[in-house]
């Protein structure tokens, strides 16, 4: 059974039955959304019983398509692909179970959100660049949708903001991708033959150009500064399920891309350029955790803070693609970049959720607004303390193992970046715990004490999200385990 293609494919004849559902039938299409999602999921769950922790790219489905170039439908799984699969499954699953727009899903949110499934699903399993730079260029349509249909109030402006940004973000990255391809012989689109021959070895002024190529277009993805401008409009105006997905999973195709193809295709450019990218992966971190702390919107706030926890990620790539590096720290560094990358997504996807909650009920999220929420709502108040304590990187929940992994690889090559990063740690405790202070403790103004709690719906997209966080908190091994069968190639 082509489990992997079950995967892609399910969200996407799913999209094309919501879509076309009767308008009669409201609850169609929500049943359709769910019933993909699951499904695909469940195709990902038998993949990882399938999954061989010790052997890298593996249960590889592959399909002529355009035999003349070498174009194929391949997909395959190693450690990183498998882990941020099925983090993207799981997120999926919650946002639609939240829904976008009117309840339940329309016809439009149902196929544009499993449309999106599709397209990030297929980018993390692709082995064929064809494949990859379509379902690239697809999450920015169906994202861009998403915005522009049940944003905020500037979301035709955000929409276009982000779509503008990572359309031109896109374009270097085909131009990367066609640089391969001439340079291969044979010529070929395959990602696991491009990764093994390396067709631009060295560090000349080609494989630096393309190498740069492949590195614009991934760092506006992710974003780091000085790309990262389009993020908070893009935030802040979308849907909370929108929010969701776009910090949960859509920031994780640049980090993908820069592990995937920046250091495993071209590894001694990415060795020339390992110490500036890192110095930038540092600004990121402490940039972003300043810009946080100083936003009184709470969706602005997260969003920044997407921007410091992507640096880390960018900072253990760097120092592992770094010449002098011991194979030891470099595996940490690449092992916790990975691992950051789905406690960011878990995380900040959770907090997401919270920040739309307390938008719906309070319909405001200026955190001077509120105040003393722990009393009506005791559910929502712990539950988003625990995500705040997450996402600062507390001892027991999911982003310290990653963090701590991150810094101990960093340190075998670049210390003085490693200790430096840290105060990105201490500037992001500071911006939660005053957040917590402002909006939860403290007297509950009259107009907040009607506040109703969580409902059943809401605990349903949360505390799954929670529950990883927690346990790849407690037991990181969880996740590990998969991600170190990834081969590192050099």
């Amino acid at each position: 059974m082509a489990w992997l293609t079950l995967a892609v494919v399910v969200p996407l004849a799913g999209a094309v039955l919501a879509a076309l559902a009767p308008a009669r039938l409201k609850g169609a299409p929500q049943i359709v959304a769910v019933g993909a999602a699951v499904l695909s999921l469940a195709a990902l769950v038998v993949t990882l019983v399938r999954f061989d922790t010790g052997v890298g790219m593996q249960l590889v489905e592959e399909a002529e398509w355009i035999p003349s170039i070498d174009i194929a439908w391949r997909l395959g799984v190693d450690g990183m692909s498998l882990a941020l699969s099925l983090m993207s499954a799981i997120l999926f699953l919650a946002a639609i179970v939240h829904g976008v727009g009117p309840r339940p899903l329309g016809r439009a949110a149902a196929a544009l959100l499993l449309l999106l499934e599709s397209a990030c699903l297929a980018f993390f399993l692709a082995q064929d660049f064809f494949l990859f730079y379509v379902a690239f260029d697809v999450t920015l349509v169906a994202m861009y949708f998403l915005i522009a249909l049940w944003g905020g109030e500037r979301r035709r402006y955000a929409a276009l903001k982000f779509f503008l940004y990572t359309l031109v973000g896109s374009l270097p990255v085909l131009l990367g991708i066609i640089a391969l391809f001439l340079s291969s012989e044979p010529q070929t689109f395959d990602m696991i033959r491009l990764a093994q021959e390396e067709p631009i070895a060295g560090a000349g002024i080609g494989a630096s150009l393309t190498f740069l190529a492949f590195f614009v277009g991934f760092a506006i993805k992710t974003p780091i500064v000085p790309f990262h401008t389009w993020l908070p409009a893009a935030h802040v105006e979308a849907p909370t399920a929108g929010s969701v997905l776009l910090a949960g999973v859509l920031l994780k195709l640049g980090t993908y891309g820069l592990v995937r193809v920046n250091l495993q295709m071209l590894p001694d450019a990415f060795a020339e350029y390992a110490l500036p990218i890192a110095l930038l992966g540092l600004v990121s971190v402490i940039y972003g955790a300043l810009l946080a702390l100083a936003q009184s919107d709470l969706k602005r706030l997260i969003a920044y803070t997407s921007v410091n926890h992507m640096g880390y990620v960018v900072i253990g790539v760097a120092a592992a693609a770094a010449n002098g590096i011991g194979a030891r720290a470099r595996d940490l560094a690449l092992d916790g970049a990975v691992l950051q990358m789905l406690a960011h997504g878990f995380v900040t996807g959770a907090l997401f959720f919270l920040a739309g909650f307390i938008q719906a009920r309070a319909r405001t999220r200026e955190l001077g607004d509120l105040g003393g929420l722990m009393r009506p709502m005791p559910v929502f108040g712990s539950l988003t303390a625990l995500a705040f304590f997450a996402s600062l990187g507390l001892p027991g929940l999911a982003q310290f193992p990653a963090e701590f992994q991150i810094f101990l690889g960093t340190f075998d090559v670049y210390p003085a970046i490693a200790a430096l990063a840290v105060l990105g740690i201490v500037v992001t405790a500071a911006l939660f715990l005053l957040a917590l202070q402002r909006a939860f403790l403290g007297l509950t103004p009259p107009r907040w004490a009607g506040l109703r709690d969580l409902g059943a719906r809401e605990l349903l997209a949360l505390l799954p999200l929670l529950a990883f966080v927690v346990a790849l908190g407690v037991y990181p091994r969880l996740a590990l385990d998969v991600i170190e069968s990834a081969v590192w190639l050099r």
